[in-house]
């Protein structure tokens, strides 16, 4: 089977409109971000910034992993870090690693914002509309998106079109009841995760760019009195607080980076949780993902409780190239769904280009 045999987008859609009361949700990879731009959200555009930082320990990094692919080379750097505490006295020589593991983690977020573009705005309005029809196909019929981009295109599209349906799970809580009795003018809290957590829809697997673990509660950057986001984002960075960020190299350690956190953990669990269809757009299920593999098994399994009736009886994964479906093809048993369908993801003009 090649790419040109395969079903178009639209006739997978079509196909999924006729199975009535079959909820329909959707999967995004870094894909859908670089069908913006390649030019900003590649691994080879991440890659040339951190280069450009003119970090020696990076230069090292990198030379001696000699790899532009972000998740093998933090991968690498925990098997380094693992072996060097098992086989080295020398705790200098630890702590090198770790210190090199901790500078590329923060320097994979000052990539991502530095080449970000600064405002909702420079997406255009045609883009933005082009997009937020991608997505309505699903939010508007009760579907689920989920991310695993850190980038704020998702977010930027569904504010932009004051979308009724794309909700993150986060709202403002009163402050100051007692007050507000008396008369008092209404006090509001940033904008936290939690209190509009049952209608969610929109979900960051891996965390985004503009949220935040307080420590105690997850909040979500915005703009304020006129200043970007980004802006606002690089005010919290220069204080070294860090956006969530799943950065782990392989499935176990990035499955184990999620449990840690309440967020995160919400998030995959609702992944595993699904059922219907479930639609993929760029993302290539590769070595390192066998932690969403794994939740789509989840979501496979009949359950009837907590509110959940059913399953996830298929899902529909977009392929690029005809070495995407080999590899698909090649890994299609890890799946434990009823169906497991390709499409041809170029036939997708999500950003209308």
């Amino acid at each position: 089977m090649k790419i040109t045999d395969l079903p178009s987008y639209q006739e997978v859609t079509d196909y999924l409109a006729k199975q009535k009361n079959r909820p329909k949700h959707l999967l995004l990879g870094n894909g859908f971000s670089m069908a913006y731009s390649t030019e900003i959200f590649s691994y080879n555009a991440l890659y040339s910034f951190i280069e450009s930082l003119d970090s020696e320990i990076l230069t090292k990094l990198f030379k001696i992993i000699n790899n532009k692919n972000f998740e093998l080379v933090m991968q690498q750097v925990d098997n380094f870090i693992q072996m060097a505490e098992a086989f080295s006295s020398d705790q200098s020589f630890v702590q090198k690693l770790k210190d090199a593991n901790q500078e590329l983690q923060e320097s994979l977020i000052k990539a991502i914002k530095k080449l970000h573009p600064e405002h909702t705005y420079e997406v255009s309005d045609e883009k933005s509309a082009s997009c937020f029809k991608f997505l309505s196909d699903y939010l508007d019929k009760d579907g689920k998106v989920f991310s695993t981009n850190y980038d704020l295109l998702l977010y930027w599209v569904t504010m932009r079109n004051a979308s009724k349906k794309a909700n993150d799970g986060f709202g403002k809580e009163l402050e100051n009841e007692e007050d507000l009795k008396k008369g008092g003018e209404a006090e509001f809290s940033e904008l936290l995760w939690g209190p509009n957590k049952s209608g969610q829809s929109i979900f960051y697997v891996h965390g985004a760019l503009h949220l935040f673990d307080t420590g105690i509660d997850i909040i979500k950057e915005t703009y304020t009195s006129g200043t970007y986001l980004l802006k606002n984002v690089q005010k919290r960075l220069d204080k070294k607080h860090y956006p969530i960020f799943v950065t782990a190299g392989n499935g176990k350690e990035k499955l184990n980076h999620i449990v840690h956190n309440k967020y995160l953990t919400d998030c995959y669990d609702n992944l595993s949780e699904i059922t219907g269809s479930l639609v993929t757009f760029g993302f290539n299920f590769g070595e390192y993902d066998t932690h969403i593999i794994n939740a789509i098994n989840k979501a496979a399994k009949y359950r009837k409780d907590d509110g959940r009736d059913g399953m996830l009886l298929s899902v529909y994964i977009g392929v690029y190239t005809d070495d995407d479906l080999k590899h698909i093809e090649s890994i299609k048993h890890k799946f434990k769904c009823k169906k497991v369908n390709y499409y041809n993801a170029g036939t997708v003009n999500i950003w209308n280009g």
